[in-house]
């Protein structure tokens, strides 16, 4: 398998079946825009830009979205102008309006951002260290910003100091959402790679002279071994991680992208050993037999979930059920094909 070329193809047919100019479309033009990078090819770095322009032009619902950067593309924006792809006076106006706007938004009583439309509820969930942490990493090492650099990693430390769970190692989704202050009980997959995505982006763009840079590899291998004996036979991890918590838990794609992906970069930097190298490659493989079809269509994605039902493990998995070619499946599955092209390039 030729691994850019199959990640592209997953981005041609999300937008050949859905919107892409949506929240988590970003995630999947984060993933063409490294493809690009990574291939050095210029017709895919311009179809990035293409992309990212449409942003904020046919975009006519984020102002109803929890994060106002993505009215301009997200941290796929913050990346492209970070990696080159897009140097318009334009798009760093725009990132560093968002940037900005990140720093003055709604926290709760600890200092984690908050749900921006119910002032007083501070709803909080793991989601948005993807949505913060990249974005303001990205946006701070380019524009020269310490200030975006350091309140992205503090963001992220903060809410995996709220939502990890100490005995399992494992992150809970959600406070709030089920009940004032009260946090949801699960080990939702896809919210393991919501938290470690964060953490993988430091890990690979930080430097390593950062006074905080120590303390996120901590963070990062902690989480990394926490999921590392819940990978199912098959390579994948599971909508519940823990299977004895939820015996019915079936096997997710975007969440065992998000956790390939981080493993395959902690194996990149040597910050992660053989063991992690080996879980790599049995989860490539698995998403390869089950979760991406030949024609770039996706298997096994769990749909939109914010603290189903009660945020019991058994909520998680009974109220939501696998679907094919839901939108968060593909940029979770188009990084890990990155990731494995770049080892596949540092083994040769």
């Amino acid at each position: 398998m030729n691994y850019l070329e199959t990640s592209v193809k997953l981005f041609d047919h999300y937008k050949s079946v859905a919107n892409v100019y949506h929240y988590y479309g970003v995630l999947a033009i984060f993933g063409l825009c490294r493809t690009a990078v990574e291939s050095g090819d210029e017709a895919l770095k311009a179809k990035c830009v293409k992309e990212l322009e449409r942003f904020p032009d046919l975009i006519e619902k984020h102002s109803a979205y929890n994060f106002p950067s993505y009215r301009i593309g997200g941290i796929a924006r913050a990346y492209a102008l970070f990696s080159g792809l897009m140097t318009d006076e334009k798009t760093k106006k725009y990132v560093d309006h968002y940037a900005d706007e990140m720093l003055v938004a709604q926290r709760d009583p600890q200092g984690i951002m908050s749900h921006p439309y119910l002032a007083t509820s501070n709803r909080i969930w793991i989601d948005c260290a993807m949505a913060i942490t990249p974005y303001l990493l990205f946006a701070g090492l380019n524009l020269g910003n310490q200030e975006y650099i350091d309140e992205g990693i503090n963001q992220t430390l903060l809410m995996y100091d709220a939502f990890r769970n100490e005995k399992t190692g494992l992150l809970h989704q959600s406070r709030g959402f089920n009940g004032p202050d009260k946090f949801s009980t699960d080990y939702w997959g896809r919210g393991q790679g919501w938290g470690i995505i964060a953490l993988t982006e430091l890990m690979q763009c930080l430097p390593k002279e950062h006074p905080k840079y120590e303390t996120c590899k901590q963070y990062f291998v902690d989480h990394c071994k926490a999921m590392l004996p819940h990978q199912s036979e098959r390579g994948l991890w599971r909508q519940h991680l823990v299977l004895e918590e939820a015996p019915d838990s079936w096997e997710e794609s975007s969440g065992t992208g998000l956790i390939a992906y981080a493993y395959g970069v902690g194996v990149e930097q040597g910050i992660l050993g053989e063991e992690y190298k080996a879980s790599f490659d049995k989860a490539l493989d698995g998403m390869i037999k089950y979760c991406i079809n030949d024609d770039g269509s996706t298997e096994l994605c769990c749909p939109g979930c914010l603290c189903p039902g009660d945020g019991t493990p058994k909520a998680y998995v009974t109220e939501k059920a696998p679907v094919k070619d839901d939108p968060h499946s593909f940029g979770p599955l188009m990084l890990s094909l990155v990731q494995a092209d770049r080892l596949a390039k540092v083994t040769v």
